[in-house]
């Protein structure tokens, strides 16, 4: 796969068997309309949630237990 004009996304998905919320971090082009294409591989046995543009850090999702990661609380 080509390095240069590839978009980075945060893919937040479910394996088939198992209802762990899972994300990824990968690097993919996109098309003439703008979407970006996500290799039928990586779709395989999962449902994509969501396709996050740049690199985006999940503190606490369902399921995890809320817990202090060193990042200070601004009343969000």
């Amino acid at each position: 796969m080509e390095t240069k004009n590839l978009t980075t996304v945060t893919i937040i998905y479910y394996q088939e068997d198992s209802l762990e919320l899972k994300h990824e971090i990968k690097s993919y082009p996109k098309n003439q309309s703008g979407r970006v294409i996500i290799p039928q591989e990586f779709k395989q046995n999962k449902s994509i949630l969501a396709v996050c543009l740049g690199e985006i850090t999940i503190i606490n999702k369902i399921g995890d237990r809320i817990m202090s990661l060193g990042i200070e609380d601004n009343n969000f």
